[in-house]
């Protein structure tokens, strides 16, 4: 696949990118480069291969789901200014 001056001034209006009129054509090479290099991606043969999650050789650490953490609820609910029922109160602040 090849493209043209002419497209990239297209597609530079259309995502409004300014491209200056002496590095269009760089621009244009610099693209052409790369669709074949995602041309010859797309022609490599992939058949029988594991399709990966991630390129890297990474294995996530897993830890038991379990609490680690005592309760404290008395203790806390002991050093508040006012609790009721179980709950913290609060002053109201709007009206």
């Amino acid at each position: 696949m090849t493209i043209r001056q002419d497209e990239i001034e297209k597609i530079a209006e259309l995502a409004r990118i300014r491209i200056a009129d002496t590095q269009v054509a760089d621009v244009t090479r610099r693209i052409g480069d790369i669709l074949l290099m995602v041309e010859e991606l797309q022609a490599v043969n992939t058949e029988g291969i594991e399709p990966m999650a991630n390129p890297l050789d990474a294995v996530q650490r897993l830890r038991p789901d379990v609490v680690t953490e005592c309760n404290q609820r008395e203790a806390f609910q002991a050093i508040a200014p006012a609790v009721e029922n179980g709950l913290y109160l609060v002053p109201k602040v709007i009206e």
